[in-house]
């Protein structure tokens, strides 16, 4: 981590501002499993807070950690009994019967790379890019995804950037093309700066 912050500090004055007002990089990771993707999907488009209580609510019912068994054995009145919505319900349902199969394999995930496991994961239904990319940078550790679809980066790089509206894929590419390898900790220092919680 300390190589990762020294290079960004080096490559980028505004992020190096950025890394001196937010202190040491804390990252915390999930274990590279089905759990972790069952949470990013509840985690979705929720606020931390009705988010955790949602998580917390389901995974006493289901068990945890989360399994395909687990999730599987619920019924949808249960499943909405402690806040989930239909469609939700639908995606944990979805990737549970996905992973019984064999069709979602979590094993394989670390050593496939990235476009690959985007590819893997966004098969089920309701996991998207972003959901991936966060997978990516929390689960699987790896060093060099930018959410482009993150709207958390997108109002941190507005502002830090100077930038009239908030910057599209490819000028967020450019803002980032310094930050390589390292631009999922470019990335957390920028969620830091806003003080976006992230997962």
């Amino acid at each position: 981590m300390r190589a990762a912050v020294r290079h960004l500090k080096q490559s980028d004055p505004i992020l190096s501002a950025i890394v001196d007002r937010v202190g040491p990089c804390r990252m915390e990771f999930g274990p590279p499993e089905f759990h972790s993707l069952a949470e990013a999907i509840i985690y979705q488009q929720l606020n931390g807070k009705a988010a955790l209580t949602i998580f917390k609510r389901f995974a006493d019912l289901a068990g945890k950690p989360l399994t395909p068994e687990g999730i599987l054995k619920l019924t949808d009145a249960q499943m909405h009994s402690v806040g989930l919505s239909k469609q939700k319900s639908a995606y944990l349902k979805d990737m549970a019967q996905r992973a019984s199969r064999g069709e979602l394999d979590f094993t394989r995930l670390a050593d496939m790379p990235d476009d690959a496991v985007i590819e893997h994961l966004t098969q089920v239904k309701g996991v998207g890019v972003w959901t991936a990319h966060m997978f990516l940078m929390f689960t699987l550790r790896r060093p060099n995804v930018l959410p482009t679809g993150d709207f958390g980066i997108r109002v941190a790089m507005k502002k830090h950037y100077r930038k009239r509206k908030l910057p599209n894929p490819a000028q967020m590419e450019k803002i980032a093309k310094s930050w390589a390898p390292y631009r999922s900790i470019a990335c957390w220092y920028l969620w830091q700066s806003i003080d976006v919680k992230t997962m």
